[in-house]
């Protein structure tokens, strides 16, 4: 009994840590009467680039995430920790990586200048550092997706005279849409929370970078309420996007449960 008790206790601490400062967020956020100036072009231009975003990831994720689920070849391993590496690489590393790869000075800088592109401090540079933190969200989720789909059904497909690019449509696909979806909703919420790497490749400039996380970092010293008011707002977006990836992930013969 005392041991459960102790058990109880622990994850308590730990449940309180992890849930009070979201919502001493919101309490104070809803209460904050003050107005944002800014607001609206950041979270338009947030809605916009995430959703560029959500589609750049499916167009080269879900590829991608095949492969890794069913192709065997050599050096996979190391395939697929660079295709993950993102996740863990801090977010000013990411920043630079972005910076020395397409800055005017980058790898592929003098390339793109000699066609009048130039990327960062651009919207384009706001999508390419969201989707670069947060595309490997999408392809892990997928990659599991793709993994749990029986090969036996695709064999039987192929019998039918499936081709691989039917059999992936219309068997594999629709099969592992769950994973999936539930995969780039947290794709997509991520990239709505992306900062790090946001600030250094594309800036703060208002209604062209300045997305709704870089919004509050530049009204939190002058305007605390106002931040809070921001904060509440992303808040929000991310319970909703975490509520709907639960319930993707979710078996569909699974009764609704809180």
């Amino acid at each position: 009994m005392r041991g459960r008790l102790f058990i109880i206790l622990i994850a308590a601490v730990g449940l309180l840590f992890l849930g009070v400062p979201v919502l001493v967020i919101g309490v104070r956020g809803v209460s904050a009467s003050d107005t944002m100036s800014g607001v609206a072009e950041a979270l338009t231009l947030s809605v916009v680039t995430t959703a560029i975003t959500a589609l750049l990831t499916i167009l080269f994720g879900t590829p991608l995430a095949y492969i890794l689920a069913r192709w065997n070849f050599r050096f996979k391993r190391i395939l697929s920790l660079v295709v993950e590496l993102p996740i863990v690489l801090p977010p000013a590393v990411a920043g630079l990586g972005l910076l020395a790869t397409f800055g005017r000075r980058g790898l592929f800088g003098p390339l793109l200048a000699t066609f009048g592109i130039s990327l960062p401090f651009t919207t384009a540079a706001v999508v390419l550092a969201q989707t670069f933190v947060s595309a490997p969200f999408y392809i892990r989720a997928a990659q599991v997706g793709f993994q749990g789909v029986s090969r036996e059904i695709e064999d039987a497909g192929r019998v039918d005279g499936a081709g691989s690019l039917a059999l992936f449509f219309r068997v594999t696909l629709p099969l592992a849409r769950r994973a999936l979806a539930a995969g780039l909703v947290l794709s997509w919420a991520r990239a709505l929370g992306e900062f790090g790497a946001t600030i250094l490749f594309a800036g703060s400039l208002q209604g062209r970078t300045q997305t709704m996380p870089l919004l509050i970092y530049n009204i939190l010293e002058r305007d605390l309420n106002a931040a809070l008011s921001a904060g509440f707002l992303l808040i929000v977006l991310a319970v909703g996007a975490l509520l709907l990836a639960q319930i993707l992930r979710r078996p569909a013969d699974e009764p609704d449960t809180i």
